[in-house]
């Protein structure tokens, strides 16, 4: 049997278990294939083949028509009986809803405008294609190529929609672009020390010396020529045109129509109606009650000094602060290591698929945060990746290793996206999706729930921890306090010096990542307060009915999900189980 008949009766068979499926699911299921066809990048991170050829458009026809599409997919929702919805129908139902209207307000706003923060913007994006590109055969390489072709044109359209923003005032902060030009330098005069030579030399064996050839040869070509000049040409514009021009204010209230985008990016980030003023306010209290647990840790330290005094000695002392970047990488892997052997007394259930421990790209680690994990499709050939940022290393402080790993591996985002890959019985594009308020939620709640499995019983790491969870408190104030009280840039970088244990300068690079993304940093502690909540409720109502593993399993067990939705299904779980 051919590929080509393969295929075809895979499409037959999923037409068939399609026509089967409710109705809920069968448009779930047309939403998913839509998504891909029209974000082709997010296909390949995704593992589904046949996308690797292709950028998607952000051309203003393109965006019009997915506008177009999304009304229609909320009207065909809207026209089913949702009363007759239950289980996961009934979260399908809840999610398409939520994620259509949101993104729908997006296309709306134009937020394209600003296609670029603090962290990077739609040019990493694009350097990041190396690491997820299929490279088991020449065909592969060749897809490779065809995608990199277009990368000019898919640089104009993100550019004309800068210059858009430049005409109508919708531009960033300026402060948060310096040094942005050095994510645009990425090909060299030699193709084959870029970014973008990579998967080549992934190349299997057993391809034929002709065929190596051949493919080095064509992507050398597309490098040189395609790549460069779009980088070229974004380095050029950005410098000499976009950044001198971006705005010296910062809250996104004094964006044009800046108070109702701040509103819709406070409900979007926590999936929850809350009001900027009522999160500065819950930002402080949470503020005050780790502050008095911090001073609790200091005691048991046995340091004599103010709390001032203490943050200054954690910054400054060589024995907090890795000699190399293989000594800050060993420990991660050991952390790591300690946490899977404790994982079991937690969870019912654990995820397949395996993780591993690596540098941040080098190509974004000088403005990027301590450590983030990327995942991996399942069954594909790369596992899930916790990177850890070996740059800076004077800022990379050992005392919050433990909480860093906890919180982007397991029992973290690794265990979390990956356990929502496997889950079986939920459309496709529930297993992909993600809210920030439960993913980050999850992840602050893993760091907390290192307690219960053995760690930080050294009083500097358990100060770890909650500079850590300070520093999400922190975020509730600081952001609000950028985006709607009008802080300046000092005031916030001050703040979070004062309250948290944070290298300078990654409080500086986190206060960037603030202004330049307007409401993100509020969904971690608003995430983190609602699971424990509905721990807490779960405990008080079944008393020593109370599995912790079933409740996490439970937590974990729809994906990614919002706020409201997570609150209904812990809710129904504590009925089933007698609460």
């Amino acid at each position: 049997m051919t590929l080509r008949h393969a295929v075809a009766l895979a499409a037959l068979a999923a037409t068939s278990r399609l026509a089967a499926q409710s109705p809920v699911n069968v448009l779930a299921d047309r939403y998913w294939q839509w998504s891909l066809r029209e974000n082709p990048v997010a296909a390949t991170y995704a593992g589904v083949p046949g996308y690797d050829d292709r950028l998607g458009s952000v051309a203003p026809d393109a965006l019009a028509r997915q506008a177009d599409s999304l009304r229609a997919f909320l009207a065909e929702l809207a026209r089913m009986d949702q009363a007759t919805l239950a289980g996961q129908e009934r979260v399908t139902a809840e999610i398409l809803a939520l994620r259509w209207r949101d993104d729908l307000d997006e296309l709306e706003r134009r937020t394209i405008r600003i296609p670029v923060n603090a962290e990077g913007g739609f040019h990493t994006g694009i350097a990041g294609l190396p690491r997820i590109t299929p490279a088991r055969t020449p065909e592969d390489i060749e897809r490779y190529a065809r995608r990199l072709e277009e990368v000019p044109r898919y640089f104009r359209e993100h550019v004309a929609w800068m210059r858009r923003g430049l005409a109508e005032g919708y531009v960033p902060p300026r402060i948060i672009l310096e040094g942005m030009e050095s994510t645009m330098q990425l090909v060299t005069p030699d193709p084959e020390a870029s970014v973008f030579w990579e998967p080549v030399t992934r190349l299997p064996a057993s391809v034929s010396e002709p065929d190596r050839r051949r493919v080095r040869q064509r992507l050398a070509r597309v490098i040189a020529d395609s790549v460069a000049r779009a980088y070229g040409d974004l380095f050029r514009f950005f410098t000499e045109e976009y950044r001198p021009r971006t705005r010296a204010t910062l809250a996104a209230r004094l964006l044009p129509d800046g108070e109702a985008f701040y509103r819709q990016q406070v409900r979007h980030f926590t999936t929850l109606p809350l009001e900027p003023d009522s999160v500065h306010a819950i930002g402080l209290a949470e503020v005050a009650r780790i502050r008095a647990e911090m001073d609790r840790v200091r005691a048991t330290a046995g340091f004599r000094g103010t709390h001032a005094q203490f943050l200054r000695f954690l910054r400054t002392d060589p024995r907090f602060a890795p000699k190399s970047a293989e000594e800050l990488l060993g420990r991660a892997r050991d952390i790591a290591k300690r946490v899977d052997w404790a994982l079991p007394s937690q969870f019912g259930r654990l995820p397949r698929q395996p993780y591993g421990v690596v540098p941040v790209p080098a190509h974004l680690a000088p403005k990027y945060t301590a450590g983030r994990y990327s995942g991996a499709p399942i069954g594909g050939t790369r596992a899930g990746e916790y990177w850890v940022n070996t740059t800076s290393l004077r800022s990379r402080t050992l005392y919050t290793l433990e909480a860093l790993t906890l919180h982007e591996a397991v029992p973290g985002h690794h265990l979390q996206t990956a356990l929502a890959q496997e889950l079986e019985g939920i459309p496709e594009f529930r297993r992909r999706g993600y809210f920030s308020a439960f993913g980050e939620g999850w992840g602050l709640y893993s760091e907390r729930l290192g307690l219960d499995m053995g760690f930080y019983r050294d009083p500097y790491s358990d100060f770890g921890r909650l500079t850590y969870e300070m520093w999400r408190a922190c975020r509730l104030v600081v952001d609000t306090g950028l985006h709607w009280k009008g802080w300046s840039r000092q005031q916030a970088i001050d703040y979070m010096a004062a309250n948290t244990a944070l290298a300078i300068h990654e409080v500086t690079t986190e206060v960037d990542r603030y202004i330049g993304w307007p409401g993100q940093a509020l969904a971690y502690k608003i995430g983190e307060l609602e699971i424990r909540a509905l721990r807490a409720e779960a405990e008080r109502r079944l008393g020593p009915r109370f599995d912790v593993r079933a409740f996490h399993d439970v937590v974990l067990g729809s994906g990614s999900v919002p706020l409201p939705t997570l609150r209904r299904l812990v809710g129904d779980w504590i009925v089933a189980r007698g609460g």
